[in-house]
């Protein structure tokens, strides 16, 4: 079983950045593919990204050039890092692996406002 929690989340002004981290023990080996979705208030939880064990990255197309993901298998991480904040990215972030299972962290607020 693998388990996850996320961190680096909590409040930056518009147009700053942020870096989320999402540190996974237990079963690491069997992580196929580790990614980020993100739930604003009101709203259903989308997918921001992907990255697999090959380093092979997927983004949704709304995040495409603000958003980075990054996996850093040694340390058993995946990183998201966040530029050019809008207010409307204010949301819980979660992090997720599939594994033999798909795991999901505790998630992480992000608010983005002055």
């Amino acid at each position: 079983q693998v388990q996850l929690v996320e961190s680096g989340g909590g409040l930056v002004q518009p147009g700053g950045s942020l870096r989320l981290s999402c540190a996974a023990s237990g079963s690491i080996s069997t992580i196929q593919v580790m990614g980020w979705h993100r739930r604003a208030p009101g709203k259903e939880r989308e997918w921001i990204a992907s990255v697999s064990n090959a380093g092979h990255t997927d983004y949704a197309d709304s995040f495409k050039g603000r958003f980075i993901i990054s996996r850093d298998i040694a340390k058993n991480e995946v990183v998201l890092q966040m530029d050019s904040l809008k207010p409307e990215d204010t949301a819980v972030y979660y992090c997720n692996a599939i594994a033999t299972q798909v795991t999901w962290g505790r998630g992480i607020p992000v608010t983005v406002s002055s």
